[in-house]
């Protein structure tokens, strides 16, 4: 109880702060506007806090608490405000400097040109969390299963070099033939492919047995984890939009839902909760899988948000559920 309040009070203190500031400036519409945005990223990214949690118990405590302060600056300013302006002045041929000044003064506009860059953000974010789902499913080393009827299987086909990049070059030349606009779909989800790669090469280059190269691979890894969040983050900006073009509203909804989840990844560290649980990094990588496919299909017809959200926490739960029914097996 005590580790869940000192992990849990300071962003519940900043949250109440910045929804009465929020309170203040736009009144009872933009409260609850902010809090709907905060309900949506935390049940969006629930799955991200697992599997954040698996590279967070590899990197030293310096680097962990560079996640909560560093890392909340990046996650709000950096993957929910700069980089979607970036996707816009790509998409539409514009400065980046002047999509900042729409997203300013004319949210609804800046909204509207988001809709637009739709294609490339779900390429890009579909295509880099498959990756990271296929990844996890298709290694041979893994011996526990939780869906084994699947995933025994899976393994065994990890034995085949890089075959989950094969499988995602496939996939999306073949969205990119049916679904057209094919330039757009193949250059975000090339870019998607090669950059999962290059943080994975990055990740795994370094050695954690001497000192230097603990904090040499956590730099390499909190790099990791704000890519992987992008990815997570991307489709719920757009959905943002879609529920309000005010842009103070949307960036303390999402601001505080992700410090929220990134307090919820360090208490599953501390609490060693993955290695309590023992299917619960499963059901997070199928509901990786299940958001990547969702993004993918969004490229041919609209996804609610709800949908989204609510695959990774039906995965999760009866991932939590499975590893307590196993624990109770195991102990009787």
């Amino acid at each position: 109880m005590q580790q869940l309040i000192r992990t849990f009070l300071v962003p519940t203190l900043i949250s109440f702060a910045v929804l009465i500031a929020i309170f203040v400036w736009g009144g009872w519409a933009a409260f609850w506007l902010a809090v709907l945005l905060t309900i949506l990223e935390v049940t969006l990214s629930f799955d991200n806090a697992v599997i954040n949690a698996k590279i967070l118990k590899q990197m030293d405590e310096k680097w962990q608490r560079r996640f909560l302060t560093w890392g909340i600056l990046v996650a709000v300013f950096g993957t929910r405000l700069v980089l979607p302006i970036l996707i816009v002045a790509a998409s539409v041929a514009m400065s980046p400097w002047a999509v900042a000044k729409l997203a300013a003064f004319n949210p609804e506009e800046y909204g509207h040109l988001l809709e637009g860059a739709h294609t490339a953000i779900a390429a890009f974010g579909g295509t880099f969390l498959l990756m990271v789902s296929l990844k996890y499913f298709f290694d041979d080393a893994k011996s526990v299963h939780w869906i084994r009827s699947i995933e025994r299987h899976l393994a065994r086909w990890g034995r085949i070099e890089a075959i989950e990049i094969g499988l995602a070059l496939i996939l999306l030349l073949v969205i990119a033939y049916v679904a057209g606009n094919a330039g757009t779909i193949l250059t975000a989800g090339i870019i998607g492919i090669a950059l999962f790669i290059a943080m994975q090469g990055i990740a795994n280059s370094f050695s954690f047995e001497a000192e230097k190269a603990v904090a040499a691979g956590s730099a390499a890894l909190f790099l990791y984890l704000n890519v992987l969040d992008a990815a997570f983050s991307l489709d719920g900006v757009i959905g943002a939009f879609a529920i309000t073009s005010s842009l103070p509203v949307i960036v303390a909804g999402l601001g505080i839902g992700a410090y929220y989840v990134r307090s919820l990844t360090i208490y599953f560290v501390r609490q060693k909760t993955l290695d309590t649980l023992m299917y619960l990094e499963h059901g997070a990588h199928w509901a990786i899988l299940g958001l990547a496919g969702a993004m993918l299909v969004s490229l041919f017809y609209h996804v609610p948000e709800a949908i989204t959200g609510l695959v990774g926490l039906v995965f999760v739960g009866l991932a939590a559920w499975s590893s307590l029914r196993q624990m109770r097996k195991a102990s009787s």
